[in-house]
């Protein structure tokens, strides 16, 4: 995986829509279910999911925890990633920002954060204590209005908001297009010599649209 503060009212400057409803992260069915739309719409889809079937869903919990871990698991491995992310959980008395105010530059960096990512730590607390980020009304959001707001966070890009909206918020229809393995996979699918940039990925799974949520964890799979 390739992961890459504000202190205005997050209330303020957002209008919430309505139409927004907050929907469960995608289960085996409807992951399939969208895959089989998707083979209508994509022959070379149809053909590679024949032969390699659906993939697991991928699911993560809203919340706090999860943007901690978010930044965690930047550039490092899966497996220093948990390492590093118990050794956090043994040091906070709470996975909450309050928790997290309560430890230690010190105690973070014997647990194997990095100063950048202490600083990143740091600034998602706050948010979430300000209100700037407001975590909990994320789900009432459009995709693109989720995205902006947590590109502002320091230390999360437009993959992690990507990664956020697909696996907590059960976004159906979201594509990492700057994920390197993404465009990899999406290259070899179709056939092409060297991978897609992203802007040419999101143009090759745009007619994937509403399901890209699963067509990006069929090439993840892929």
């Amino acid at each position: 995986s390739y992961r890459y503060f504000i202190r205005t009212s997050f209330i303020e400057q957002l209008s919430y829509s309505s139409s927004v409803k907050s929907v469960e992260p995608v289960d085996q069915k409807t992951l399939t279910y969208h895959l089989k739309q998707l083979a209508q719409l994509d022959s070379d889809l149809a053909q590679a999911v024949d032969r390699y079937g659906a993939p697991a869903p991928r699911q993560r919990p809203e919340g706090f925890e999860t943007f901690l871990i978010t930044i965690v698991s930047q550039q490092i491995s899966t497996a220093a990633a948990n390492t590093i992310m118990n050794r956090v959980r043994a040091a906070l008395p709470s996975l909450t920002p309050e928790g997290l105010d309560q430890v230690t530059d010190a105690a973070l960096r014997a647990a194997g954060l990095s100063t950048r990512k202490i600083e990143y730590a740091r600034g998602l607390a706050l948010a979430s204590q300000t209100g700037a980020l407001s975590i909990d009304q994320l789900s009432s959001l459009e995709d693109a209005q989720v995205i902006e707001h947590i590109t502002r966070l320091r230390g999360f890009g437009a993959w992690s908001a990507d990664i956020y909206c697909m696996f907590s918020l059960g976004r159906p229809d979201i594509f990492p297009a700057g994920d390197l393995a993404l465009q990899i996979a999406l290259g070899r699918l179709k056939g092409l010599e060297i991978k897609p940039t992203p802007k040419e990925a999101r143009a090759l799974s745009q007619h994937w649209q509403p399901y890209r949520t699963a067509g990006a964890l069929f090439l993840w799979h892929y």
